[in-house]
C-alpha cells in the first residue's frame, strides 16, 4: 500500500472523529438542561457561560452542527470510496458504500449520541468551548445558510423565532417535576411543595380559608371569667369576638395579650378588661389570589384575617398557617389531630367529613381528584350529582364510588370514599 493511500486512511480515520464529534456535541448540547446551565454560569462556570451562549443562537448553532457533520462524512466517504476502487475496482463503490455506512451509523453516530443522552450536561460543557470556536470561525458562512433556510422556510408559512407554547411556563415546571417524581428522582413530598407554591396564583382565600361554621367565635359581652374559660379551652391562639350577631365581628382576642393582662391582675379575670385588648377585625375579599393574601400577611405583619364575600358577610377565615399548609402539608402540633376528619376502613375505604378540603385529600391519599368546581369533598358530591343527594345514595365518578353516610339538613356531614378498579364506568348513582 502506498504512502498516498496511508494517507487517505488517517485522513478518513479524523473524518470519522470529527463526525462523531459533532453528532455527540449536537444531542449534548440540545439535551442540556438550560437551567443546570443557568444555575452553574452564576457560580462563575465559563464553560456553562458558553453553553448558553451557542443555545441563545441555536439556530446559528444546528446550522454548523450539520454543516460540520454532513462535511466530515461526506469527505470520509469520498475518500474510502476512491481507496476502495483503486483496490478493488468497480466493487469498491459497493464495498464503501456498505462500510462506511455501517462505521458512520455506528460509530459516529449511535455510540456518542448515546453517550452524550446519557450525561448531555457535562459533555456539552466539555464541547462547549471547541464548537464556539468552530462557530466563529465559519460564522459568515453559516450567516448566509441560515438566512437561506429562513427564506425557505418563509414559503411554508413558518416564522424562525416566532414559538407558540403549548403549555405555560408553570405547567412545564409542573410537567418536569411530576417526570421526575415517576422516575424516582424526586420525593412525594417534595413534589406536592414544589406543586402547592405554583399552585398558589391559582387559588383564591376562599379555597383555603377555615368556613365560619369551624370558626370558633366568643361573644364580646361574655363575663370576662368566661371568656377567659373558653380561650383557654381553646386550641386556636387567634379568636374572633362578636357581638349582637355571630357576623358581627368586632374584634380579634390574642392569647398572649390575655395572658399578659391576667399576670398584671395577679390572675383575677374578673378583673381583665377585655375589650380593651381586642385588635381591629382584618377583612379580606374572598376572591382575593392566595399569593396576594400571603404578601399582605407580610406587609401587615398579621397572621389572620376574616374573609367576607360581595356582600360583606363573613364566610370565614384564613391565616397565614392555612396558606403555608398549601406548600408544606398539614402543619399539626401536639394539640392537633393528624389529617382530622379522615378515617381509614378495614376495606380499603375511607370515611370522610363533608368539610375535608379536596386538596388536602388529594395530598394525603396521593389521589387526583378534581377541585376545579368545588372546594370540598361534599361539594363535589354535589356538583357531580347536580343534587344534594340523601343519605345511602351512592354514586360512582373519577374512578371512586362516593356513598352518602350522614346528612345535618342540606348539609353532607360524612361519605364513604371507595377507590375502584380503572374498568368500572365513568358515572352512575344508585
Amino acid at each position: 500500500m502506498e504512502a498516498h493511500d496511508w494517507l487517505s486512511l488517517v485522513i478518513v480515520f479524523v473524518c470519522l472523529l470529527l463526525s462523531a464529534f459533532f453528532a455527540g456535541s449536537e444531542t449534548a448540547l440540545t439535551a442540556s438542561s438550560r437551567a443546570s446551565m443557568s444555575r452553574l454560569e452564576k457560580h462563575g462556570n465559563r464553560r456553562a457561560a458558553t453553553v448558553n451562549r451557542l443555545l441563545a443562537q441555536r439556530e446559528r448553532l444546528i446550522g454548523a452542527l450539520l454543516f460540520g457533520n454532513n462535511a466530515v462524512n461526506i469527505a470520509a466517504s469520498s475518500l474510502a470510496t476512491g481507496l476502495l476502487l483503486v483496490w478493488f475496482g468497480h466493487a469498491g463503490v459497493l464495498y464503501a458504500t456498505v462500510i462506511m455506512t455501517l462505521v458512520v451509523v455506528v460509530f459516529s453516530e449511535v455510540i456518542p449520541k448515546t453517550a452524550a443522552f446519557n450525561a448531555p450536561d457535562r459533555i456539552a460543557l466539555m464541547v462547549a468551548r471547541p464548537m464556539e470556536l468552530f462557530v466563529k470561525v465559519f460564522g459568515p458562512l453559516l450567516m448566509a445558510i441560515e438566512a437561506f433556510a429562513r427564506w425557505v422556510l418563509s414559503f411554508f408559512g413558518i416564522t424562525v423565532g416566532e414559538e407558540e407554547e403549548v403549555l405555560s411556563a408553570r405547567e412545564r415546571l409542573r410537567g418536569a417535576v411530576d417526570l421526575l417524581h415517576r422516575e424516582g428522582d424526586v420525593e412525594t413530598v417534595d413534589r406536592d411543595m414544589f406543586g402547592g407554591v405554583l399552585d398558589l396564583r391559582e387559588l383564591v382565600v376562599s379555597d383555603v380559608m377555615i368556613h365560619r361554621t369551624d370558626m370558633i367565635t366568643l361573644d364580646a359581652d361574655d363575663k370576662p371569667e368566661a371568656i377567659v374559660n373558653a380561650v383557654i379551652a381553646s386550641p386556636v391562639t387567634r379568636i374572633p369576638l362578636w357581638r349582637d350577631n355571630p357576623e358581627n365581628i368586632v374584634g380579634i382576642l390574642h392569647v398572649k395579650d390575655l395572658l399578659r393582662a391576667l399576670h398584671a391582675v395577679d390572675g383575677d379575670a374578673a378583673k381583665v378588661d377585655v375589650a380593651a385588648l381586642t385588635k381591629p377585625p382584618w377583612f379580606v375579599p374572598d376572591t382575593r389570589p392566595v399569593s396576594e393574601q400571603l404578601k399582605a400577611f407580610r406587609r401587615r405583619k398579621t397572621q389572620m384575617a376574616l374573609v367576607v364575600d360581595e356582600y360583606g358577610d363573613v364566610e370565614g377565615l384564613v391565616t397565614l398557617e392555612d396558606i403555608l399548609e398549601e406548600i408544606v402539608g398539614d402543619i399539626s402540633d401536639e394539640h392537633d389531630i393528624a389529617m382530622p376528619g379522615v378515617r381509614r376502613q378495614p376495606d380499603g375505604s375511607i370515611n370522610v367529613d363533608g368539610a375535608v378540603p379536596i386538596r388536602d385529600l388529594n395530598r394525603v391519599m396521593d389521589w387526583n381528584l378534581p377541585d376545579g368546581e368545588a372546594t370540598t369533598i361534599a361539594g363535589l358530591v354535589i356538583h357531580e350529582a347536580r343534587s344534594i343527594p340523601d343519605v345511602g345514595q351512592s354514586f360512582t365518578f373519577h374512578g371512586f364510588r362516593f356513598r352518602v353516610l350522614r346528612k345535618s339538613r342540606n348539609r353532607i356531614t360524612a361519605i364513604r370514599i371507595q377507590p375502584l378498579p380503572r374498568t368500572q364506568p365513568a358515572k352512575k348513582a344508585s
